[in-house]
């Protein structure tokens, strides 16, 4: 079976969405902090400056896994074929029985998916993620359902939502407003015309010759298209609220307004609109569909309202459908992700088989839970303004709460060691908890970090503080009751994570990318190297020689720190969503993807793999490495003459799996890689005869297999 829930389609045709925040303004930040106000973060969107990354969305870097399902933001069915969202990806189910929905295939795109229509052979697919990275408008070739494929790109602003009508896509693009794309050739998709509807358009409906906007807090606009290189207002009505949603049926254009619920409008006249009904849906409706007698609401939090409106002027609640949560942390421990899953609380998921993660267990923590850690069979919960949870999981599938402590302020961060837990909370600095009894927490000590400690690191009898804004503060802890600063650093921009890996404290430091400080004097911390992750770094784990940095709408960034004064990225995976937070474990990152939940991705080693000729080989080909025997590295070099997927192996002469040098779809053509002797964590191996292996598969099925040895020479 494909979904979790067996429901007919129409139940997962949009998830939660999130509204948008700017950067947080530092003076009314700096009134709040003084105030001892306490408050959740949300993290700003991406530079308006941002360079277009190429097309390739990972480098050095496999998905393996991930969790749950979705967020599902985006649905439409073609006959017995349902195409909808689930995160990053395109799927496409067959529905011919609903109850038991088969995959018939998928495309993995470089954002969440905002919106789908199908026409002919076509999926004209939108999409962005919410940390601000545009993408524009992506043309899939679906024709063989199991084989989708990229035909073109249009870039523009936000595009949220599609409609097809006749040879024009029309695009809700954000503040960009609606526009009309001429898509008579799939393969070549150009600009006719352009409409700025005023603030921002969410969605768009297209029915004869006008255009329905759902333009944001102006309401709804109708666009007439009847000429698509000119389009011109022909009505317009203000709901109230913000327009986030609309869909035409019989007359009416049923709006999801926000907060103010649902609203139905009777366009019969497109010049002059009318409420007709409303209601209020209880949570944040952000998007609407109508079959029937019926209009399916996505109410953000508040999951999927189903409305009854046969009669619009009286709407009333059918049914009502709960959806999952916002990944923001997770800790690894014994085959399990612990994920904080924000409002939703806690989520144990089984990752013994991390190509197939499953939930376990579940806990509510009623507030909104932004971080995790586990130690001794407990789980304590960064609770958010409810403070610090400590769950018992000695059972993972039946989670309960042994102890809490109420911490004052905003409980962003915990780490435990020893009996004492760490709590970095807001506004209200770090708090040390007393948890050698889980069910009567105590705090011991306390110190006022002057910003907002966001996160938390204990080391050598030091706390080291990510101060949001203010930079990195190193505590002495040795005495809990009595914690002093001992040492400070101004990173320069918001300091959101910190990590501690021998001499050096490495933190995630938003705009600013990753800073390597140099902590061996915890009283004279110095920065010793810099490098700049291109989006907003939210958090950092170092294993081996390597930082994993969660790099907001730049996903996974995997940075070489062997030298900390020069270093280098080594592979990259573009998550669907915006990365908040990354833990490593067993040779797997896994990645807190707020709205697109948990990714469970391999890093394939830190290799340049150079095409040392473009003269085309005449057949396959593995050479022997060079120098062999070698010490610390060695040159591996293929010949491929045709283009495939290629994967170069390392093993152990137990046939055990030490490191994975390439596997990604090449060329035609002569390559070299070196391999530096350590494995997928970064760790030396031992001195010994090591073999490698090419093997390529080309799009005709043609295979290629060849094993080589080697000697490493300590």
């Amino acid at each position: 079976m494909f979904f979790k829930y067996s429901k007919p389609i129409f139940m997962i045709l949009v998830f939660i969405a999130l509204p948008l925040f700017s950067q947080p303004d530092r003076n009314a930040f700096d009134r709040l902090i003084k105030g001892k106000k306490h408050f959740p973060v949300e993290m700003p969107l991406a530079k308006n400056d941002r360079t277009m990354q190429a097309a390739q969305n990972d480098s050095n870097v496999t998905l393996i896994g991930l969790w749950p399902k979705g967020p599902c933001y985006a649905a439409t069915v073609q006959g017995n074929i349902a195409y909808f969202g689930n995160g990053g990806v395109l799927e496409i189910a067959d529905i011919s029985d609903p109850a038991h929905p088969i995959e018939l295939g998928k495309i993995v795109l470089p954002s969440v998916v905002k919106g789908i229509f199908i026409e002919g052979t076509y999926a004209y697919v939108t999409g962005w993620n919410d940390t601000g990275w545009n993408d524009g408008l992506r043309i899939i070739d679906v024709h063989d359902p199991s084989a989708p494929k990229e035909v073109s790109h249009y870039d523009m602003g936000y595009a949220e939502d599609v409609y097809v009508s006749g040879a024009y896509a029309y695009v809700a693009d954000g503040e960009d407003g609606l526009r009309i794309i001429d898509v008579s050739d799939p393969g070549a998709p150009k600009e006719a015309g352009f409409y700025d509807t005023g603030d921002w358009a969410w969605g768009v409906y297209v029915s004869g010759a006008y255009a329905y906007v759902a333009d944001g807090w102006d309401g709804l606009r109708i666009i007439d298209v009847s000429d698509p290189g000119a389009p011109k207002e022909a009505g317009f009505y203000d709901e109230g609220g913000c327009a986030w949603g609309v869909y035409l049926s019989g007359g009416y254009a049923y709006v999801a307004d926000g907060e103010d619920g649902l609203r139905i409008i009777d366009v019969s006249d497109p010049g002059a609109p009318k409420e007709a009904g409303y209601y209020d849906t209880g949570g944040y409706a952000i998007s609407v569909y109508v079959s029937g007698a019926y209009a399916y609401v996505a109410d953000w939090y508040d999951g999927l309202r189903i409305i009854d409106v046969s009669d619009p002027a009286a709407p009333k609640e059918a049914g009502f459908y709960d959806t999952e949560g916002w990944a923001e942390c997770v800790y690894v421990s014994g085959g399990y992700a612990y994920v904080a899953d924000r409002h939703d609380g806690l989520r144990i998921i089984d990752v013994s088989d991390p190509g197939a993660p499953k939930e376990a267990g579940f806990y509510d923590t009623e507030g909104w839970a932004e971080c995790v850690y586990v130690s001794g069979g407990y789980a304590y919960v960064a609770d958010g303004e409810d403070g610090l949870r400590i769950i018992d999981v000695s059972d993972p599938s039946a989670p309960k709460e042994a102890g809490y402590y109420d911490t004052g302020g905003y409980a962003y961060d915990v780490y435990v060691s020893g009996v004492y837990a760490y709590v970095a909370d807001g506004g209200d600095g770090l708090r040390i908890i007393d948890v050698s009894d889980p069910s009567a927490p105590k705090e011991v000590g306390f110190y006022d970090t002057k910003r907002l400690a966001y996160s938390v690191y204990v080391s050598g009898g030091y706390a080291y503080v990510a101060d949001w804004g203010d930079g990195l503060r190193i505590i002495d802890v040795s005495d809990p009751g009595a914690p002093k600063e001992v040492g400070y650093y101004d990173t320069g921009s918001d300091a959101l994570g910190v990590y501690v890996s021998g001499a050096y404290a490495y933190v995630a430091d938003g705009w600013d990318g990753l800073r390597f400080i140099d902590v061996i004097d915890p009283g004279a911390p110095k920065e010793v190297g810099y490098y700049d992750t291109n989006n907003y770094a939210e958090d950092v784990y170092v294993a081996g020689t390597y930082a994993y940095v969660a790099d907001g709408g730049d996903g996974l960034r995997i940075i070489d720190v062997s030298d900390p004064g020069a270093p280098k990225e080594v592979g990259f995976y573009d998550t669907g969503d915006g990365a908040r937070d990354v833990y490593v474990s067993g040779g797997y990152a896994y990645v807190a993807d707020g709205s697109d939940g948990l990714y469970i991705l391999k890093f394939n080693g830190a290799t340049d793999i150079n095409e040392i000729t473009s003269t085309i080989p005449e057949q396959f080909s593995l050479h022997q490495n060079y120098p062999n025997p070698f010490n610390p590295a060695t040159t591996i070099s293929y010949a491929l003459p045709k283009a495939g997927h290629i994967e170069l192996t390392i093993y152990n002469l137990l046939g055990q799996k030490v490191r994975t040098l390439v596997n990604t779809h090449q060329p035609a053509g002569q390559y070299q890689v070196q391999w530096d002797g350590r494995d997928e964590q970064g760790n030396s191996v031992a001195s010994g005869v090591y073999m490698y292996k090419l093997q390529a598969q080309t799009a005709s099925g043609e295979r290629f297999v060849q094993v080589r040895k080697m000697i490493l020479m300590r």
